[in-house]
């Protein structure tokens, strides 16, 4: 049995990836901690009588690996004492996702503590690094509007179809992206009823999806990102603009999609046919809570043959394909597991 630590369990983050990780058939929890003395059906209702409890995080001792869900930067000061005592780290924050310093400081506007760490941190879109993934010792997960996207961009970044300096994302996120923290746009009142837009230029996520992006194209990929909060509770969707640089024909696409993702279990490419005759077609496309509470990223895709335009949508869940369950994922392919380990259910329906 693998033996698991999460540090920080009273937020959504940790708490998601402790209630999968209680249901892994390789996984022993050894503890989650809380800085609280709250027991925890204070924060999650769902664990009421189940027999956990959280810890200080002075009793959390070094296991097989450690889930770190801490707000930006806390990772970097309290992982060390762990990857010393011999624990794998993986981190659902963005502490280690970056690859330059410099922009990591810019971006998060503080000082980094373990630029060390940060630097044999391997990026954990299990898609395009599960080799690195089996051989490292500290994930760095991604965010959640970065794993939709460069799902939806990958295979067409791979083939150099598209323009790499004319790429506009739409991303729209239910409100658990937000963490737990009180906020008044996120008060019920607020968002229901409501589209907020926020951090609508130079968000964080466009370096992560840059990043990745241009390590894949071998040249620089400029992607200009948009936000805003939709009042739904977990889901991500984005909408993903593009131009082909040579002809490009629905089929066509959805059969590149196809060959790329044929080995993976967890994304899933929509390619129901268009309805010519109907009077709107929505069945070709992927829907948010489809993949609610899964480990499920779907595809769907559609060109403006007319206007010369591929338009991708990609739907997964927030703490799911785009956060803790992605991160167990991380961990079955570091132990040698298969993937599918503990993750293998689909999204109830209706949600």
């Amino acid at each position: 049995m693998i033996k698991a630590g999460i540090y920080g369990a009273s937020g959504y983050m940790g708490s998601e990836a402790l209630r999968v990780l209680l249901k892994h058939p390789g996984v022993s929890v050894e503890w989650a901690t809380s800085r609280s003395d709250t027991p925890i059906e204070h924060y999650h209702k769902n664990f009421y009588g189940r027999g956990v409890r959280f810890v200080k995080p002075s009793e959390a001792a070094p296991c097989d690996v450690v889930f770190f869900a801490l707000p930006t930067g806390l990772t970097a000061e309290h992982c060390r004492p762990f990857l010393n005592g011999g624990s794998k780290v993986i981190d659902f924050g963005a502490d280690f996702r970056l690859n330059d310093k410099s922009e990591w400081e810019s971006v998060y506007k503080k000082s980094h503590a373990d630029w060390a760490s940060a630097q044999e941190a391997v990026y954990g879109v299990c898609e395009l690094h599960r080799d690195e993934i089996a051989k490292a010792r500290i994930i760095a997960n991604p965010g959640c509007f970065s794993s939709s996207s460069i799902l939806a961009l990958a295979p067409l970044i791979s083939e150099n179809l598209i323009d790499l300096d004319k790429i506009i994302v739409d991303g729209l996120s239910g409100t658990v992206g937000a963490g737990d923290d009180l906020d008044l746009a996120l008060h019920h009142p607020e968002i229901d009823n409501n589209i907020l837009p926020y951090n609508v230029v130079d968000h964080r996520h466009s370096y992560e999806i840059e990043q990745e992006l241009s390590l894949l194209a071998e040249n620089k990929v400029t992607i200009n990102f948009s936000s805003c909060y939709v009042p739904i509770s977990r889901g991500i969707l984005t909408i993903n603009h593009c131009f082909p640089v040579r002809n490009a024909e629905r089929g066509d696409i959805l059969g590149l999609y196809k060959d790329f993702y044929r080995d993976e279990f967890f994304v899933k490419v929509i390619d129901i046919p268009k309805d010519e005759n109907a009077s709107w077609n929505y069945l070709p496309y992927p829907w948010v809570a489809a993949v609610s509470a899964t480990n499920f990223c779907h595809i769907g895709l559609d060109v403006d043959e007319k206007r010369n335009r591929i338009v991708v949508y990609s739907v997964l869940d927030s703490i799911g394909k785009g956060g803790a369950l992605v991160g167990i994922q991380n961990m079955n392919i570091m132990f040698g597991l298969d993937e599918k380990t503990g993750l293998d259910f689909f999204g109830i329906h209706p949600y």
